[in-house]
């Protein structure tokens, strides 16, 4: 009965739009009355899960990446990018593939992806003949790439779900090989779309030029070497490697770049903090929620459950993928990685999977979620970016989500793709 009261409240309260940080901490409230704790319980768990240190990292790599989004790091990485890959069919799709690769690797985050590669991309790919709504399904499906790479977020926020234990610096390490994959079979899946649509390739600009735009980019990409490099051969930890995202970020963009004004700092600040604040609120929340779930032992009664229905690994990740799959449609990210990381963890660990190899299926099955109906943030962001009903981009972005889906697959039953490089640099 206090299972149904727990995710009765929640799922009522989720269906009539309150926000997801308040459907979590009411839910808790009503699970600990039901059961006749102290409802300070709540407080105290929401407490203790945003009063971790690494946690720190979190709103430092999201203010570096406003400020890199607000001064003009973006519209370099996209000529860099127009000149590596503007060259094959699709030329311009191609290019806002490459960019988010780019620029994932700086922001972190497949909103900050969206806003920034859409609001340049999708406008040129408007003028130049191709349909709005293929420009908004590469921009909204590459956003994802974003989350697999250094410095994600997301994966801090897993380390920590997962109690702690786990080397953020492998997590990061892990993310590559599957991200480069997902940008690989997207650029695949648009150089089909663009040649049964006729979209044109963009001209070479020359070896000189090419080597020009990476050394005007190239400021913004020392970034994450720093953060990569810096993390993953314990010079410094996640949370000072994001400070150091931070200064270098006002360093680039005030003196070498001087491309951000005072309005845009100013604006870059508050939007980190609004951001960060949300971020955080949902944390503490599932915290509570997350606790309630182990109390009541709902991880120790999947696993039993689980192996139950098979004893084979294979089906067992194929049933986690979809019901995270299931998940990821109405519910957000980072509140979805706190509470399923304590629930579904330990079923992975029972069938042999390694929790690093975890971390990247779940926060690539999530990042799927964010762009799809009907709570997909990453995909109403492009769509008001690229004025397009979303009706009109869900009848052509099937493609993209086949190469997402096939990638998640490949990730899931293939290990090494994610444990080989950490053990590398191990």
């Amino acid at each position: 009965m206090e299972l149904w009261v727990l995710f009765g409240t929640f799922g009522a309260l989720l269906l009539i739009g309150t926000p997801v940080a308040f459907c979590l901490g009411a839910a808790s409230f009503a699970t600990i009355a039901y059961i006749g704790l102290p409802p300070v319980v709540v407080f105290q768990r929401l407490n203790s899960g945003i009063s971790v240190f690494a946690l720190m990292a979190i709103p430092f790599f999201i203010y570096a990446g406003e400020l890199m989004v607000r001064g003009d790091i973006a519209r370099r990485l996209v000529a860099l990018a127009g000149a590596a890959v503007g060259h094959m069919r699709g030329g311009l799709g191609q290019v806002n593939i490459a960019a988010s690769v780019l620029f994932g690797g700086i922001s972190g985050s497949a909103a900050a992806d969206t806003s920034a590669i859409g609001g340049l991309m999708i406008p040129q790919m408007a003028e130049r003949g191709y349909g709005r709504d293929y420009a908004v399904n590469i921009t909204v499906t590459s956003s994802i790439i974003a989350l697999m790479l250094p410095p994600s977020h997301n994966l801090i926020i897993y380390s920590l779900a997962a109690g702690g234990r786990l080397s953020i610096a492998d997590l990061f390490t892990a993310g590559i090989i599957p991200g480069i994959i997902l940008a690989v079979s997207l650029m695949i899946s648009a150089w089909f779309v663009a040649r049964r649509r006729g979209y044109p390739t963009e001209p070479f600009p020359g070896a000189r030029a090419a080597l020009f735009l990476l050394i005007n980019a190239a400021p913004g990409l020392i970034l994450v070497a720093i953060i990569f490099g810096g993390v993953r051969s314990g010079v410094f930890t996640a949370s000072e490697s994001s400070c150091i995202a931070v200064i270098y970020a006002i360093a680039v963009t005030l003196l070498v770049y001087r491309s951000l004004p005072w309005s845009e700092f100013v604006a870059a600040t508050m939007h980190a903090v609004r951001t960060s604040s949300m971020v955080l609120l949902v944390i503490g929340a599932a915290a509570a929620f997350g606790w309630l779930l182990a109390y009541l032992r709902v991880p120790a009664d999947l696993v039993t459950w689980l192996k139950g229905v098979s004893d084979n690994p294979i089906v067992i990740l194929l049933l986690l993928n979809l019901i995270l799959l299931l998940l990821g449609t109405f519910m957000d990210m980072s509140p979805l990685i706190v509470i399923t990381t304590p629930i579904f963890l330990p079923v992975a660990t029972a069938y042999g999977v390694d929790p690093v190899h975890f971390g990247i299926i779940l926060i690539l099955n999530l990042g799927i979620g964010l762009c799809t109906p009907p709570v997909g943030a990453v995909l109403f962001v492009g769509c008001a970016v690229g004025q397009i009903q979303i009706g009109q981009v869900l009848r052509s972005i099937w493609p993209f989500y086949f190469a997402a889906f096939m990638t998640l697959m490949l990730v899931t039953y293939i290990p090494a793709l994610s444990l080989w490089l950490p053990a590398l640099f191990r």
